[in-house]
């Protein structure tokens, strides 16, 4: 089963942050990123919660 990506550019600034702040703090809970990249980004709780899917891993290839 795929995942389609939610539209907006918050979200895609969101995701290219996540790949950023784990290549910079590997060690970082997934809980913190997603909620850093939530309010800095101003997702909503649909994109917050795609966005905390992708981190932890949940994700469709």
């Amino acid at each position: 089963m795929s995942t389609v990506m939610p539209e907006g550019e918050n979200i895609r600034r969101a995701v290219k942050f996540v790949g950023e702040f784990r290549s910079e703090n590997p060690d970082a809970k997934p809980s913190v990123i997603v909620q850093e990249a939530a309010m800095r980004f101003d997702l909503n709780p649909a994109e917050s919660e795609y966005l905390a899917r992708l981190v932890r891993g949940e994700m469709s290839k």
